[in-house]
């Protein structure tokens, strides 16, 4: 099993920035595919960006927040943080960190979930 626990959202305008973290626990010793996901009111819950497995930590981005968004991971201290640079109003969400068995961007693919951490950007 392993736990996941996210920390670091916030009330912000347009232009901010914010760092979320994400705690994992439990059963670390495997490495985990991890990714980010949100959901906007009203909507579904849609990726946002992921980190693989492998040694070289290789990232992937929403098409919606590519090159304002950044992805990582300290393995020393089990923890992925997701560094979002010039947040817009369409940023509004929860945030979910999540965890794979395999490096994916699918929702599916994702078996252990946080409880997520609300971000909202004023305009």
């Amino acid at each position: 099993q392993v736990q996941l626990v996210e920390s670091g959202g916030g009330l912000v305008q347009a232009g901010a920035s914010l760092r979320l973290s994400c705690a994992v626990s439990g059963h670390t010793r495997s490495r985990y595919g991890m990714g980010w996901f949100r959901q906007a009111p009203g909507k579904e819950r849609e990726f946002v960006a992921s980190i693989t497995k492998n040694i070289g930590s290789d990232t992937y981005y929403a098409d919606s927040v590519k090159g304002r968004f950044t992805i990582s991971r300290d393995n020393a201290k089990n923890t992925v943080y997701l560094q979002m640079n010039s947040l817009k109003p369409e940023d509004t969400a929860v945030y979910y960190c999540a965890a794979s068995q395999v490096n994916s961007y699918r929702e599916e693919d994702y078996n252990y979930w946080g409880q997520g951490t609300q971000v909202t950007v004023s305009s």
